[in-house]
């Protein structure tokens, strides 16, 4: 991919210059990544990004069209949450970096949520790509970094001053995404608060700031419920379900509505058809399929090769699609010849006041595994990890 900038780079490349890329990413955060950075970034064409930008802005479309009611079916009624909004604030799509019958590089739908991901610490993590490899700078992102965190700012913070504003997750210090928090306080002035945190008073919450009681009234959720169902004793601070005088950023229940639970509705050549579990077809063959659960994260539940009987014991099909396999190419060489696979996140901000997301950066998965998933790697595996897309300018 992009021969001239693969060669440079690899030559370029140096494991002081890994180091180093880690340290910044580490000094300009406070704390070292959870999970594992890649060495190197990916090179894509043009072309490639005018694909991803049109598949992109179809299924924006398609979205749209889908009646309120059908999306209102996917949140389940224990998370039905009061005070929902017209759209979500964040909007991603992950395309796996594949290839046709020709060779031709050829991205493919994977998934896609309305839920925030490493959006503070991927502008970082490019900036930190750049500042180890100059030659990097000349195919950034354009958007400068002013513009970058004013959107930012607008989804997030809205009108209200930082203090008011709260970054809002589950025993946020032992999250893997810890980084992204601390990189979004910096640049918004917020904090981070746990869910156990939280105080409430009549149809109000708040925390503490500054040895201050303070209100809360916009809060940018990193809670993801399946994490939240899992534990026990978490004894949170207020109830989700309750009708609160909060602005919710983005609204819980578009983690359910923009999840794999449309992709059966989706239509495009660069879109694999998928099926409800339930309404599989008989004249579709099984062993061409994954099967996922619909609601769960960084790979959990998903069987790359169902069998019939496997299929047949799951009592709640309608929760599970079956989505048609893809073949991820190795196209991104090595320093020592091997090649890594990769799948590319594509990162929304949707304003309240705009028809339209707004595309503001993209995040990279590496991996020479069949799962894009850091843990299905071999330990002395390269070019694997998080990483971050760079595209020609034409």
């Amino acid at each position: 991919m992009i021969p001239e900038y693969r060669e440079q780079f690899n030559r370029e490349f140096s494991q002081e210059k890994y180091t180093s890329l880690k340290n910044i990413l580490k000094e300009k955060s406070g704390i070292e990544p959870a999970f594992r950075i890649s060495e190197s970034p990916v090179f894509l064409s043009h072309t490639l990004k005018l694909q991803l930008i049109e598949a992109a802005e179809s299924i924006i479309d398609q979205i749209k069209a889908i009646p309120p009611e059908t999306l209102d079916k996917a949140v389940p009624d224990r998370y039905t949450i009061p005070n929902d909004t017209q759209q979500p604030h964040f909007f991603t799509i992950d395309f796996g970096i594949c290839a046709d019958e020709n060779g031709n590089i050829l991205p493919q739908l994977i998934e896609l949520q309305a839920f925030p991901s490493l959006y503070a610490f991927q502008k970082v993590y490019e900036d930190a790509f750049c500042e180890t490899y100059p030659f990097l700078s000349g195919i950034k992102n354009t958007m400068t970094e002013e513009i970058y965190i004013d959107h930012l700012k607008k989804i997030i913070l809205g009108d209200e001053s930082p203090e008011h504003v709260v970054l809002l997750e589950i025993f946020p210090e032992q999250q893997k995404t810890a980084i992204d928090f601390l990189c979004t306080e910096k640049m918004l002035g917020i904090e981070t608060v746990c869910l156990t945190k939280i105080k409430k008073q009549g149809r109000k919450l708040y925390y503490d700031y500054n040895s201050k009681q303070t209100e809360i009234k916009r809060i940018y959720n990193r809670v993801i419920f399946d994490e939240l169902e899992q534990i026990t004793d978490l004894n949170p601070g207020f109830d989700f379900r309750e009708d609160l005088d909060v602005h919710w950023v983005t609204h819980p229940n578009w983690f359910f509505k923009i999840s794999k639970f449309i992709l059966p509705f989706l239509k495009h050549p660069l879109v694999p058809k998928s099926y409800f579990l339930h309404e599989f077809p008989d004249h579709e063959d099984l062993g061409n399929f994954v099967l996922k659960p619909l609601f769960s994260f960084a790979g959990s539940g998903v069987n790359l090769h169902p069998v019939p009987a496997v299929v047949e014991a799951i009592p709640d099909k309608e929760n599970y699609i079956l989505q048609r396999k893809v073949q991820y190419e190795p196209a991104f060489k090595d320093i020592n010849g091997d090649h890594s696979k990769a799948e590319i996140r594509l990162l929304y901000v949707w304003h309240e006041d705009q028809e339209r997301p707004v595309l503001l950066n993209n995040l990279v998965r590496m991996t020479k595994a069949d799962m894009v998933n850091v843990s299905f790697n071999k330990k002395d595996a390269i070019w694997i990890g998080s990483s971050h897309a760079f595209f020609t300018r034409e």
